[in-house]
């Protein structure tokens, strides 16, 4: 086809009827999506895209569905990933495996619509098509069912029976009621019998437990992909002596699955339980079209060399043998042979030859059209684009929030027309439209001319990451700063009038426009409301303890006392802290170089992706060692969230630069562990790693110190006795503390000393208070890493009296799905009776126990028997606290719960939950009556967060409960009391800021907080927009916090997104704030400004420039007159609000010093 006659991207053309392979090539951005979604409307048959991985199939997803007319009807459908490794030791995770079984049970009778399905997950052999129809039945009302034969089906269908129905895949059976979560529902179901006839089936939801609507019918769908009846298990075992030589029962596999367990990782021995496998092409229908994306066949082979080399690695293992890849996979010929019963397209924008079958589409490739919003003319770029673009324009906008943000750019200039979605703009003839269409690829086509922009290409990459960056900054200062639940009472702090009881927020009329104060009460019942534009001067009291913070009478003089002695306490403390800091500010050491190509080569080997969180730290860890100046950095994060990957980093830049590491853990398991994967990582490097501790002979440890004495060893991993005395290091760089609130006071000051000396890079899920108020002083760089890795789900955690049932249940959960658990019970006395009870209890199961009172080789070798699972139960005390992971441990059952302070109870939870899997943490205590209130309050703090990431919250909890103090002495928890721990801190912030600056600080002066600003018009979130008046004062202490215009940019843009179109008042009290944040860097004290005009107040100090005030005083002395020295009257009529907020701006325009500006 001549480059001339290009074909319609909307109009495609569709194979014809006996062609088998078309060929479509230049399809840029998203002019493939769009050219599927009308290939879909002339056609009845169903469509099979074929990508190259899960990212861009999502992508797909994605931009089908804003492109396809009724994706109601014409349905667009994803057929997951299993996201495990070929030949895993997991299973999928419960949902995945829900929602593949749906999406297979509805291509059995699919007639039209698109499935998506990346080529990984279409070699994969799946379970027989007549299997799954034979097995899926349906419930209705009025139909009769015998319970027992019901119980046994869904037992065989792999359902799980529980108290509480919580996740797909279980039942509950109560009396008359059935509790079920079928796989491929979003909700679980209520089934109510009557006798034995189905009387009603209704919704629930899973958190409330509530039901919500009744519905006439229900299906059922098995909920695994593998069938436990005895047939099946038969068949399995049958399968398994013909595939595999040696003794079946030594296969935990076989013996589980013998048992009518599923252990972890039995999907991929599904072939054994069936007489044949099918694939996916059999579940589709035969007149399906599959699109082949651009490079599929490469991706194909590759995921098939990636299995031949773990079929290598693991074929080894007789413990677990494991099938050959063509019974599990399909090969490449398979895969051809099947396809070939398809009509095809292939994609490939590389034309290879001069084939008259490539189609040629006119689409062109989208470009990026930066905004550059530090320029004068921010849209420059895309005028310039607009007025040559010989078409119309359609900018894509992520969210609704987004769009009137892109729109609030083009205010001055042509306004784009708000459209309902993409369809409506092709019908239109608007010329310049905007819809929020979440897509990442742009488009250019001709014929209509049309070219649709995306936030990628306006913003750069950063559009749907940027969301993901702000989000974690944002996170770490809220967490700290406060307002977890102010409840009525709660005690609070006012900067200057002291502290006092939180009473809720009032409406209250004051000159004829409505203001929203916070109500606070002080001693003798004086009431104190304080407008919510100054919400910045109060903070939540967090000190010893709440309920005896102290009550100040207000204008008695006590509070500023009580103030006075901190801040002269405060003064004290900050010189020994700023000594420190000093010392280390002073030395300067050679900075590190970063080679880029090693570094790159690296960190190719991390076989993940890093969560944004990760990343952050990362770069931040980089730039500290190419600093000149040592580094002390403080990285917070849950256990499992990436710590060890931004540590071996850290590693490999300082011995590239020729200097040793050195890695203190606190247990020699830790240490085993550590040293096993740092081998691992390290691998391909010539860097020798040495391991000291007490697992290594004498002979070893003599070499290991010696290599250590000559610097041939580069990175030294050990515990404590790498602190000792006779340790020699010949060129020191770094030291990394794993776990750092392991550490006693002695071994730290030990480490303070080496402080000023080198790098010292922390790791730490829960940072002991002290080291938490050092890091937020400023003192410390402090690195949080609060998301999650993918799929990484929170540990649910319950807290009960301690009962037999409960117990055993837990344990048959975990084991049933193949898990493990940890029982932690801390008396080494008591350990073997418990050990002998668990047993009883449930007898099935293998029992063993650790302590650290035992011999180190017989520990260590029960560590490892759990690690290979060969046993399913470990009983043990605190020695897991820093125990080496275990991926299919995912219960953790720790008696006496209340005995244990918070990080440490945190710490212990975070033994579970490794793995794609739910994991459970039951918290089991005596009574009530017998726990000390401390211990109730940390019980309900812990099992409140169960958000991941929560590890750091949490060190903030244990700060208000133990009383936070020493930061680095003890005398100061009083002075703490006396004015609360969050101002307590700020003063500190304060003093030390002066100090540095060599300035004196004027202790009575109180804290700068910005501009008063009064426009006699109403601002404030009304409760009818927002009647959670919690939420509503969080959104106000944002807003007040908030520093830089684009943070309040995307707080209106989140604001938009989650309640709506924002009122008036609230219209104002965004305009208000950005207005206080140019006047805040002016100078302007206070600025009164009703109809008739006003005042305006400056400080002494102020970025003004006086010569024009007196310009617009000489040219318009009727509107500018000077009141006093401070104070400039403003005689306007100023009747709108518009022409209020108008005024300023162009007021601030004119006075700014040029220099300054």
């Amino acid at each position: 086809m001549s480059a001339l006659i290009r074909q319609n991207v909307l109009t495609p053309v569709l194979p014809e009827k006996d062609q088998i392979k078309t060929h479509w090539s230049r399809l840029y951005g998203s002019a493939k999506s769009l050219a599927i979604a009308n290939m879909l409307a002339k056609i009845k048959n169903p469509i099979v895209v074929i990508t190259t991985d899960v990212l861009t199939a999502v992508n797909l997803v994605s931009e089908l569905q804003y492109y396809v007319r009724n994706s109601e009807i014409n349905k667009i459908r994803y057929f997951p990933d299993w996201e495990t490794l070929p030949y895993d030791i997991f299973s999928p995770y419960q949902d995945i495996i829900s929602e593949r079984l749906k999406i297979l049970f509805e291509l059995t009778n699919l007639s039209s619509g698109i499935l998506v399905v990346p080529i990984t997950t279409l070699m994969h052999r799946l379970l027989p098509i007549n299997h799954l129809l034979a097995n899926a039945f349906s419930l209705d009302i009025g139909q009769k069912i015998n319970l027992e034969d019901f119980k046994n089906k869904l037992s065989q269908q792999g359902y799980n029976f529980v108290t509480q129905v919580t996740e797909h895949g279980e039942v509950s059976i109560r009396g008359s009621l059935i509790d079920i979560y079928p796989m491929g529902k979003s909700k679980p179901f209520r089934v109510d019998l009557f006798d034995n006839e189905i009387d009603s089936i209704r919704l629930f939801n899973a958190e409330t437990q509530r039901s919500i609507e009744t519905i006439s019918s229900l299906r059922i769908l098995p909920a695994r992909e593998i069938s436990l009846t005895d047939e099946n298990i038969a068949r399995f075992r049958e399968n398994w002596r013909s595939y595999f030589q040696g003794n079946p029962n030594q296969c935990p596999m076989y013996r589980d699955v013998s048992q009518s367990l599923a252990p972890a990782g039995v999907e991929y021995y599904l072939p054994l339980f069936y007489k044949e496998t099918s694939t996916l092409f059999d579940y589709i229908d035969d007149n399906s079209i599959l699109i082949f994306d651009e490079e599929v066949s490469i991706v194909a082979e590759s995921f098939l060399e990636d299995i031949a080399s773990r079929y290598q690695e693991k074929s080894r293992n007789t413990e677990r043998p494991i099938l050959p890849s063509n019974k599990v996979f399909l090969d490449i010929n398979d895969f051809n042979k099947i396809s070939e019963r398809f009509t095809q397209i292939h994609i490939s924008n590389l034309k290879t030859n001069s084939n008259p079958d490539f189609i040629e589409y006119n689409s062109s490739m989208p470009t990026s059209i930066p905004i550059d919003s530090r320029s004068k003319d921010p849209i420059k770029l895309i005028n310039h684009f607009l007025n040559e673009f010989k078409g119309r324009v359609l900018i894509a906008a992520e969210t609704k929030g987004r769009l009137e943000t892109i729109k609030e750019l083009f205010k001055k200039k042509t306004m784009p027309k708000e459209m309902e979605d993409w369809n409506s703009f092709l019908q239109s003839d608007i010329k310049f439209g905007i819809a929020v269409m979440a897509i990442e690829n742009g488009l250019i086509i001709k014929k209509p001319n049309i070219a649709v922009i995306t936030e990628a290409q306006l913003f750069g990459e950063r559009a749907m990451q940027r969301r993901l960056r702000k989000r974690q900054r944002l996170d770490a200062d809220a967490i700290v700063r406060n307002l977890t639940e102010l409840r009525m009472g709660s005690p609070v702090v006012h900067e200057e009038h002291g502290v006092g009881r939180y009473c809720g927020l009032i409406t209250i009329e004051v000159g004829g426009i409505l203001g929203e104060f916070i109500h606070l009460e002080y001693a003798d019942k004086d009431k104190l409301y304080v407008p919510v534009s100054a919400l910045d001067l109060i903070s939540r009291y967090t000190g010893v303890d709440p309920d005896k913070a102290p009550l100040y009478r207000l204008g008695s003089g006590q509070w500023q006392r009580a103030k006075r002695k901190a801040t002269e306490k405060v003064y004290d403390v900050a010189v020994e802290l700023l000594e420190l800091h000093a010392r280390r500010a002073a030395k300067k050491r050679e900075p590190y170089r970063l080679d880029q190509d090693e570094y790159y080569s690296f960190i190719q080997n991390f076989p993940f992706e890093e969560t944004p969180g990760q990343q952050e730290t990362i770069n931040s860890m980089i730039d500290d060692l190419l600093s000149d100046q040592p580094m002390d950095r403080l990285v917070c994060g849950d256990a499992g969230f990436g710590k060890t990957e931004v540590a071996m980093r850290a590693a490999f830049i300082t011995v590239q630069n020729g200097k040793q590491v050195g890695l203190l853990v606190p247990t020699t398991l830790l240490a085993q562990q550590h040293y096993q994967n740092f081998i691992d990582r390290f691998a391909d490097w010539p860097i020798e790693i040495e391991l000291l501790s007490r697992f290594r002979t004498k002979k070893e440890q003599d070499l290991a110190l010696s290599s250590m004495r000559k610097g041939t060893a580069d990175i030294i991993i050990g515990t404590h006795r790498l602190l000792q005395d006779d340790i020699v290091f010949k060129n020191l760089g770094l030291i990394i503390i794993d776990e750092e609130h392991r550490y006693g006071v002695r071994q730290k000051e030990k480490l303070k000393s080496l402080r000023a000396e080198v790098d010292i890079l922390t790791l730490t899920a829960t940072p002991i208070p002290r080291t938490l108020n050092m890091a937020l002083s400023d003192l410390r760089e402090l690195s949080i890493i609060a998301t999650p890795p993918l799929r990484r789900l929170a540990v649910k955690t319950f807290v009960s009296e301690k009962n037999d049932h409960l117990l055993k249940e837990a344990i048959l959960r975990e084991i049933k799905r193949g898990g493990q658990v940890f029982y932690l019970h801390n008396n080494v006395k008591t350990i073997g009776e418990i050990t002998k009870k668990v047993n009883r209890l449930v007898p099935e199961i293998h029992v063993q126990f650790a302590h650290g009172q035992m011999p180190e080789k017989q520990l260590e070798s029960v560590m490892l028997d759990f690690y290979h699972r060969r046993f399913n139960v470990l009983v043990c005390t605190t020695i897991i606290e820093t125990g080496i992971d275990i991926p299919t441990a995912n219960t953790i059952i720790i008696d006496r719960a209340d005995k244990f302070g918070l990080a440490q109870l945190y710490q212990l939870r975070g033994r579970v939950g490794r793995s794609h899997h739910r994991a459970y943490a039951y918290l089991m205590v005596p009574e009530q009556k017998a726990m000390t209130a401390d211990a109730v309050k940390r019980l309900k703090a812990i099992e409140a967060l169960e958000e991941l990431g929560v590890g750091f919250t949490l060190a903030t909890h244990d700060l208000e409960i133990r009383g936070a103090g020493e930061i680095l002495g003890e005398g100061q928890s009083g002075h703490i009391q006396e004015i609360g721990f969050s101002l307590y801190m700020q003063l500190l912030d304060r003093v030390v800021r002066a100090m540095k600056d060599n300035k004196e600080l004027d202790l009575d002066q109180p804290l700068d907080h910005g501009t008063e600003i009064d426009l006699h018009i109403p601002a404030l979130i009304p409760d009818t927009f927002l009647p959670d008046v919690h939420m509503r004062l969080i959104m106000y202490k944002r807003i007040a916090s908030v520093k830089h215009e684009s943070e309040l940019i995307d707080l209106k843009e989140e604001m938009i997104d989650r309640f709506g179109s924002l009122p008036e008042a609230l219209n104002n009290l965004f305009d208000i704030k950005k207005l206080k944040q140019k006047a805040s860097t002016l100078g302007i004290r206070k600025i009164d400004l009703g109809e008739k005009g006003g005042r305006i107040y400056f400080r002494e100090h102020s970025n003004i420039d006086p010569k024009r005030i007196l310009e617009l005083i000489e040219s318009n002395p009727k509107d500018y007159k000077f009141d006093g020295q401070d104070k400039l009257r403003i005689n306007k009529k100023l009747t709108k609000k518009e022409s209020r907020i108008e005024f300023l701006e162009y007021f601030f325009d004119e006075i700014v010093l040029k220099e300054a500006a």
